[in-house]
Order: structure tokens, then sequence, then C-alpha cells
């Protein structure tokens, strides 16, 4: 019997995208296997259901979908999507594959309750940053849009224009934007913003992206603070002492004097997001000027940010965006839905699933199997330790 790979609708309140476009169909089918797609999942992403229909896939409905489907392929699974989530709960069956973004590390309960239904789950939050799993990497794909998407938020609320201008009228000069944190989405923005016209600057912890910064066109900014630990083996951010924080921030404050856009990228899995930014260092910026937070959702890294919100603190405006990549759902499924195809690929052989719990890519993102939290970190996080499965392999 053909292995069967379902997509439902996302029920995230405004999550737009869908993990799989009709166009990535084709090489799911040539894994052998056959797809369900749940009626209007690709609708708000600009795919209505004739599109997938035409390459091969059942338009079904939610119930058969996660019914008839041995992997079942999400943007949000239980996790990222705490509410609605859990009304798929009573749908899912032992032995099923699910795959999606779930916030493991920071829901370490929704992870628990997914093991209760007997489902092997994959986060693609905990894709390891490896070269051979970059083509997996989802954290990275949103990142680029996130980047992108925050410049043009930016452009649009700062009361001032990007580029250079010399007119009849006078000259126009620059809008001074500054980056902070230039993993993929702060070189995104870096890159956005200077296509745009800006100056940019950036600044991160790690000296190491100097060159990718000044590559970009922009400057690095050089603080006098001891950054040597700042990131994990993975290639992820680590969270650093009150002291460091402190001290960068003190010398943070008169960078952003300077500035009319401030845009925030500082976030730690699993994590609340580093404040980068306080009401202080907010208050010394100059009066029209923009902060756009992207970490808005784990907390902010502005002190003032309120998630989904715009404020307004001493003529300084401060945008707490959520989801951005769902802003831009075409592309964000778009490439979301490689990387999906890009990790099937490796878990499914001759049409069959086989899930080598030996390879790091696998072992790394499997969270929940066989009824157990199996994912070390995770199971740290339940409090369970020597109570819960570690993975083979550890």
């Amino acid at each position: 019997m053909a292995l069967t790979v379902g997509v439902p609708r996302e029920t995230m309140p405004g999550e737009r995208r869908v993990a799989l476009i009709p166009r990535a169909l084709d090489a799911v089918a040539k894994l052998g296997a056959t797809i369900l797609v749940e009626q209007g999942a690709g609708a708000q992403a600009g795919f209505p259901d004739d599109l997938y229909a035409s390459r091969g896939a059942k338009i079904a409905s939610r119930a058969d979908v996660f019914a008839q489907s041995d992997v079942v392929l999400q943007v949000r699974s239980l996790g990222a999507n705490p509410d609605a989530g859990r009304a798929d709960l009573s749908l899912l069956r032992t032995g099923q594959v699910v795959i999606g973004f779930g916030e493991p590390l920071a829901a370490p309960a929704e992870m628990a309750a997914l093991a209760a239904t007997g489902v092997s789950f994959f986060a693609m939050e905990l894709m390891p940053r490896i070269t051979r799993a970059q083509s997996m990497d989802a954290l990275s794909s949103m990142a680029t849009l996130a980047g992108y998407r925050a410049v043009l938020l930016a452009a649009t609320t700062l009361p001032k224009m990007f580029p250079m201008l010399m007119t009849a009228a006078g000259t126009v000069t620059a809008a001074k934007v500054f980056v902070l944190g230039a993993g993929v989405a702060g070189l995104q923005a870096i890159a956005s913003a200077r296509r745009l016209g800006a100056v940019v600057s950036a600044y991160d912890l790690r000296s190491a992206v100097k060159e990718q910064i000044e590559s970009l066109g922009a400057k690095f900014v050089v603080l006098s603070v001891d950054a040597a630990a700042a990131e994990d083996k993975g290639g992820y951010a680590k969270a650093m002492g009150e002291e460091f924080y402190k001290r960068q921030r003190e010398l943070l404050t008169e960078v952003l004097r300077e500035q009319d856009v401030v845009i925030t990228t500082a976030a730690v899995p699993g994590q609340k997001a580093p404040i980068l930014i306080t009401r202080q260092m907010a208050e010394a910026m100059q009066p029209g000027s923009v902060i756009v937070d992207i970490a808005a959702e784990r907390g902010g890294n502005c002190e003032l940010t309120r998630p989904g919100e715009t404020i307004q603190h001493n003529g300084v405006q401060i945008l707490g965006p959520l989801n951005l990549p769902s802003t831009l759902p075409y592309h964000a499924s778009q490439m979301y839905g490689s990387n999906l195809v890009s990790f099937l690929k490796l878990m499914i052989k001759k049409g069959e699933l086989s899930l080598d719990r030996s390879d790091e890519i696998i072992r790394e993102t499997l969270v929940t199997f066989g009824g157990e939290v199996v994912h070390s970190r995770v199971a740290e996080r339940l409090g369970s330790g020597a109570a819960m499965k570690t993975a083979e392999g550890r």
C-alpha cells in the first residue's frame, strides 16, 4: 500500500501559509507517496484546490487527511498552535509521523500531549545547522522573509524616505538604519535596507560576521564587550549573563541616538528574547524614529515592545509584528515546502518510511516516538529527565 502524505489547512489565527505548494507535489510523488490535501489548505497563500488536483493530489476533508495519512505536514503543529492545535490531538494515531514547527523547547507540555497520541513528531525548529541540513533549515528560510518584511514595515512607518535624493528642491539625506543581530534575518534586513538606499550599520555579538555585514555594504559597529561564548555548537545564539547585556546596552545607547530606524533580531531558541533596548535607550532616540522588533513573538528585544502592536513612546514608534513570514504567504509556503521535501527525501526510501535514528538530522529533530518524549532537551524541560526515554545513539 502506497505511503500517504497529508497536508491539512492551518488553523492558527492569522496563519496564511501552507506546508506544501502544488509545484512541490511532483517531488513528493517521486518518493512513491500519494498526497491528500485538505480543502482550502492553500487558498490564503494563493494556491486554490484545483492547482493541487491538477498535480495529482486528492482533495479531502480534515478528518480524512488525518485518518488516511501516514505523514502529516504542517506549518504550525501543537505547541506553535497552542489553542486550535489541541483539536487535532483526537485525529492523530499511533505510528503516524507529524512534521512541523512545534516550539518544543518553549512548549514541553504540548510535546508530552503529542507523545501520548503515539505519533512521531519532528520539530523543524530543531534542524541542526550543519551543511547536510541546509536545504531543510526552515528557520533560516522564514528568517529571510522576516528580515525583508521588517525593512518594508520600517520604510512605510518612518516619516522620511530611505534613499538620498538630489532634487531641485534640495538634497534629501539618506535614512540611517541600524540592525541589531546579523543572523539570517539581520543580514536580509541589511541587504533590503541597502537596496532601498539607506545608510546601514549593524552589530552582532559574533565578530565573525563582520565580513558578511561589510560585504552587504553596511558598517560593522564594534562594541568593547566580550562575546566569545555567544554561539552554541549548533550554530544558534546563546543567552548571555545580565552583566554582559548591561554593558552592551550602555555602549549601544550612543549608537541609537544617531539612527532613524532600528531593527532588532536577537532570539534564543526556547527562551525569552534578551532585552537589548531599554526604555531609557529608546527615549534617547530622535523623535520620529522607528524600532521594528522582529523578536516580538518571544517578548521582544525592546523593553517597550508590545507583541502584535505598534506604540508611540516619546515620539518613537515601536513595532512588535508577529508571524512576519505569514504576511508573505506565497513565497513563505514555497520556501517552507522546499525544506519539507528535502527532509522527506531523507526519511522516505523506496516508498516507505525509514527513520534512521543514528542520523544526526533525524535524531536531533525527533521529539516524540513510541509514546515518549525522546528529545533530551525537551525531556529536561518537562522535569522528567530519567523518566523519559532518550533517543538511540545519544
